[in-house]
């Protein structure tokens, strides 16, 4: 399977590649090559980043201590979106916007070869940043690098037979992820991304963020593996 991309690129880059258990520099450092690589043939990069492990930590801490809301779990997540973004920043540094993308219509005209992106507002995920920046910069699709290297068609760390789709299309997609967003939840696409990319048209291409081998293969048009979904 190929996909042909333009000269805008957007990701959504899981915060669990970044930020495992700890910050992952050979992760970090073999991005930003690929990523140079993929500049000098002309390209630019929107890189909306998640929150990660560091989310999860002060998410689960401020749960320890008592009741908490999803908006309070939000605005966690989304800081800890920040703290990453500015970590992406520094690493890209020489090409990069200064200015971290953290609200909508913030940047219209992508001046770097890098903008760097964060969470938004409560309610939205950093899926739906990503979609939402394809959207308003009018480009076909985003990239959920993350930890799936497919959507399945039930959860394959519970069923042994579950089975990759190449290609679905928004619909059937939906109609096996949940319908509402919770803090913290786990599709690769989520369902307010998903709502917005269906309505939209616009397609997201899930695969595995730790194969960056498969990455580049996907974005220099050779045959790579993952799920288009549009």
């Amino acid at each position: 399977m190929k996909y042909q991309f333009g000269k805008i690129v957007v990701i959504s880059l899981g915060g669990s590649i970044v930020y495992p258990k700890d910050i992952d520099l050979l992760f970090l450092k073999n991005f930003k090559k690929l990523i140079e690589g993929e500049i000098r043939k002309g390209r630019k990069f929107v890189v909306v980043i998640g929150g990660g492990h560091l989310a999860r930590i002060f998410q689960q801490a401020a749960e320890h201590m008592g009741s908490v809301t999803d908006e309070d779990k939000d605005w966690i997540g989304i800081h800890a979106t920040r703290l990453n973004a500015q970590l992406l920043r520094t690493v890209f540094k020489k090409i990069a916007d200064p200015i971290v993308f953290d609200q909508r219509k913030k940047i219209t005209k992508l001046t770097h070869s890098v903008t760097i992106a964060s969470g938004w507002r409560p309610g939205w995920s950093t899926d739906f940043v990503a979609a939402a920046i394809a959207k308003d910069l009018k480009v076909g699709e985003y990239l959920e690098v993350g930890k799936p290297d497919h959507v399945y068609d039930k959860d394959p760390s519970i069923y042994r037979d579950a089975k990759p789709f190449e290609t679905i299309s928004w619909k059937d997609y939906r109609h096996l992820i949940p319908r509402e967003w919770i803090p913290g939840s786990h599709s690769p696409v989520d369902p307010i991304a998903a709502k917005l990319s269906s309505n939209a048209g616009i397609r997201s291409i899930v695969l595995d963020g730790r194969d960056l081998k498969n990455f580049q293969n996907l974005l220099g048009g050779r045959n790579f593996k993952g799920t288009i979904i549009q």
